[in-house]
């Protein structure tokens, strides 16, 4: 009994041990055999019983092959003369011809054109596509008229963004009389360190003008070599430019004050010198902008002190006399700014944002103000040759606007100069520009003003 007992106590732990492994290999046969993953039907009810909405793969490809069209900024106003369209991207710079036949644009899409002025109030707007191959201008001028200067053999200058050069573009005429621009062998030398903010050529042909955005202006000849390197020492330059009349450079800045430069030139058209002319000063901050009048006599100003200034300029700055401030008026546009002085500085046009203000310089009163005239910040704003159209850019497309503006700013000063004047063939022209500047003001608006 005991050796029974013992014995059938020996084989429990055994059979313990084989039903153990029985198990253990029945779980890993489990684990080892493929699952059998359950789908929904595609047409059946979900578990919380809505149906299930088809998707068809076409449909999907439809979906993601559609791209949206961009948007075409509109863009109405009774005084817009014309909205000039041909560019496939934004519009960066514009500049005037001296002799007011042609407006030149550029624009991301690698190309500029040369709009014909003549067609500006009419239906059609024609203009001549120059291409700039791999690589765009984002800024353009034009050369001024041959009767100044026979140095001059271009038609305009552009500065590359890519390249980061000038390059120059020479106009010659087809035998069907048609014209083709081609450029010139050999691009200007690359001098800047910094981003170049706007280029210029001297009215009298002499020189080219390049800014950057540090503190350096570089005076070039027309053939492309360095003539003299400006330091402004504004900690940077925001804006510069060469005066209309050819005979100033001048930049703003970082500091409240514009800075005139004159440069020199030997009666055989020999490079001089640069010397220091005058200063604008009266801002309590940065100049962003500034523009001369077609004679360089008068100047306006725009600062981040939320002002815009008046200044004459007509004055012996050899004998250090300083400009004098004419008149302050108050900015209505956001920053940052721009302005524009017309030819005969009776108006002036600040941007800013997407708007437009348009003043008069007599008395500072805003005259016009054009309220989201582009989809974008406004790029360029300028006058034209004749101060008759005022011109900017932001999008894609060129608005050109009646100045209306400088013709009532044309009465007020003549009806003024009427009263005080007692000398007949003076009252005959007052008379007779008073009379101009009303049938001007009639066309425009289609009635008797």
């Amino acid at each position: 009994m005991e050796a029974a007992a013992a014995l059938g106590a020996s084989e429990i732990p055994g059979a313990l041990i084989v039903l153990i492994l029985v198990l253990l290999l029945a779980f890993a046969l489990h684990r080892s055999a493929p699952r059998e993953t359950p789908t929904a039907p595609q047409d059946g009810p979900r578990a919380n019983g809505q149906a299930r909405p088809q998707e068809p793969r076409k449909a999907k490809a439809v979906v993601r092959a559609r791209r949206e069209k961009p948007h075409q900024h509109s863009f109405a106003h009774r005084l817009l003369v014309a909205a000039l369209k041909g560019h496939s991207s934004p519009v960066t710079c514009l500049d005037f011809s001296s002799n007011g036949k042609y407006l030149a644009s550029c624009s991301d899409d690698r190309t500029v054109r040369l709009w014909s002025t003549r067609d500006l109030a009419g239906r059609e707007h024609r203009c001549l596509r120059i291409n700039m191959g791999l690589d765009h201008a984002e800024l353009v001028r034009l050369s001024p008229d041959s009767r100044y200067s026979r140095t001059l053999y271009w038609a305009f200058i552009v500065w590359l963004a890519n390249a980061e050069t000038i390059r120059v573009y020479k106009m010659t005429k087809k035998d069907d009389g048609s014209f083709t621009f081609t450029a010139t062998s050999g691009d200007f030398p690359k001098k800047h360190k910094a981003p170049v903010i706007n280029i210029g050529i001297a009215e009298t042909g002499k020189f080219i003008m390049t800014a950057s955005s540090d503190t350096t202006i570089l005076i070039w000849s027309p053939k492309g070599k360095v003539l003299a390197s400006i330091n402004t020492n504004q900690m940077n330059n925001a804006y510069a430019t060469v005066s209309p009349c050819g005979r100033f450079v001048a930049s703003c800045g970082f500091t409240p004050d514009v800075k005139v430069w004159e440069v020199y030139f030997s009666k055989n058209g020999d490079f001089r010198e640069v010397t220091r002319a005058f200063e604008l000063k009266g801002h309590t901050a940065g100049v962003q902008s500034f523009s001369f009048s077609n004679d360089s006599r008068r100047m306006a100003t725009v600062s981040k002190d939320g002002t815009w200034k008046f200044w004459d300029t007509d004055v012996e700055y050899k004998k250090q006399q300083d400009p004098y401030l004419l008149l302050t008026g108050q900015c209505a546009v956001p920053e940052p700014c721009r302005i524009a002085l017309s030819p005969d500085s009776r108006t002036v046009a600040v941007a800013g944002g997407t708007d437009i203000v348009v003043y008069n310089t007599r008395h500072g009163e805003e005259e016009e103000h054009f309220l989201g005239v582009h989809s974008h910040c406004v790029t360029d704003l300028v006058f034209d040759t004749t101060g008759r159209y005022i011109v900017s850019c932001g999008d894609r497309a060129i608005h050109v606007f009646h100045n209306a503006a400088g013709h009532r700013a044309v009465v007020e000063e003549m009806e003024a100069m009427l009263k005080k004047t007692g000398n007949k063939a003076m009252q005959e022209r007052l008379e007779q520009q008073i009379s101009s500047a009303h049938k001007a003001l009639a066309a425009i608006y289609g009635k008797k003003y």
